[in-house]
């Protein structure tokens, strides 16, 4: 039989994966007080396998990076400390587990801010109230503060210490979220972005905040150690295949671990589906190890590598809900349901590591 392409070996850089399959990051609101719990070290190590790659969910750079309850940071000892027994977990069962450093920008409202003060964005533009996944929480946002231009080397130093910390709790490297509408992401578009200074206007300016994320991190941890998660497709760009060009041949300079980009949308025209957009010529100009994700089954993520479309596969809800993911692709056995319900719910167990495994 031939070989699952999901299933082969790959060496990323310095690390050795034994398979394609990667853990997206994945928010899961269970870290109390902005403190990881000891519940997680199961929920991670049960979805670690030897040569497996797991990207840590979103944690907060700083104590005004946060914009959900009970998400984690990684910004104080007691933090670095509670990440600690989690990354052995990983690690005892032969993983390689990326730590996703995150700032959520104007996505977030007074009660997750310090003394209550206004979210900081790129912008004062507000965004509005929607519903989450799970269908029944509204998450409401307040008016986002402006940062000023000498305040931005401040942020991109709460970058740095982050993926020192993250070194520090064990983690082999980090992933830069710069993806989905958070504070990064706010800066790169177009349609959100309305700075007059250097941090805006012309492409060069606005993905200038990204680059000096990257540089900083990548000084303080090494390239190898570091990737960065981006959507160009998604929250408002008038040229997103532009975008995503010039990140990935900008960030080809600094020699990093890997690119993990956002699948864009797929629109249903009748039965068919048509997607306007394509990751081929971002994966084609990046010159490290490329992650794609948004949706893939089991089959689409063969192609993907098969194809050299992308070197590995992110998996996000299939992942959630079937802690041995790799073995069920490898014998071809029925997957479990995910409860998008309890995706987010604070319960230790229910919906987080009550999922079955095949045996």
């Amino acid at each position: 039989m031939a070989p699952i392409p999901l299933l082969t070996p790959y060496k990323m850089g310095r690390f050795h994966l034994s398979h394609r399959i990667v853990l997206a990051p994945l928010t899961r609101q269970r870290s109390f007080g902005n403190v990881p719990q000891p519940h997680a070290i199961l929920y991670y190590s049960q979805r670690a396998s030897k040569g497996g790659l797991l990207i840590a969910e979103a944690t907060g750079v700083s104590d005004t990076a946060q914009g959900y309850p009970n998400t984690p940071g990684i910004w104080t000892k007691e933090q670095v400390e509670a990440w600690r027994p989690i990354v052995d977990a990983v690690h005892k069962k032969g993983g390689i587990f990326f730590c996703q450093i995150w700032h959520v920008g104007r996505v977030s409202n007074y009660t997750f801010q310090p003394n209550g003060q206004a979210p900081i964005s790129c912008t004062d533009k507000p965004i509005v109230s929607k519903v989450r996944a799970n269908g029944v929480d509204v998450l409401r946002f307040s008016p986002p503060r402006r940062l000023a231009t000498e305040e931005i080397l401040l942020i991109v130093n709460d970058f740095r210490i982050a993926a020192k910390n993250a070194i520090e709790a064990g983690f082999d490297g980090v992933e830069i979220h710069g993806a989905h509408g958070y504070l990064i992401d706010q800066f790169l578009k177009d349609q959100i972005n309305d700075r007059t200074d250097q941090y805006g206007g012309s492409m060069e300016n606005r993905c200038r905040f990204a680059l000096e994320i990257v540089q900083a991190v990548v000084d303080e941890i090494g390239a190898d150690r570091v990737g960065i998660r981006l959507s160009p497709y998604t929250a408002g760009d008038s040229d997103p295949d532009a975008l995503g060009l010039y990140m990935v041949n900008s960030l080809n300079k600094f020699g990093i671990s890997y690119c993990h980009m956002v699948e864009p949308s797929m629109a249903k025209e009748g039965e068919k589906v048509e997607t306007p957009h394509s990751l081929l010529p971002m994966r084609k100009a990046f010159k490290g190890t490329f992650i794609a994700a948004r949706g893939y089954n089991k089959e689409e993520g063969n192609k993907a590598v098969s194809s050299g479309y992308a070197d590995l596969v992110a998996y996000g809800r299939l992942f959630l809900a079937n802690p041995d993911l790799p073995q069920r692709f490898e014998l071809d056995a029925p997957l479990n349901n995910y409860n998008s319900s309890t995706f987010y719910t604070p319960d230790p167990v229910v919906g987080y590591t009550d999922y079955p495994f095949l045996c």
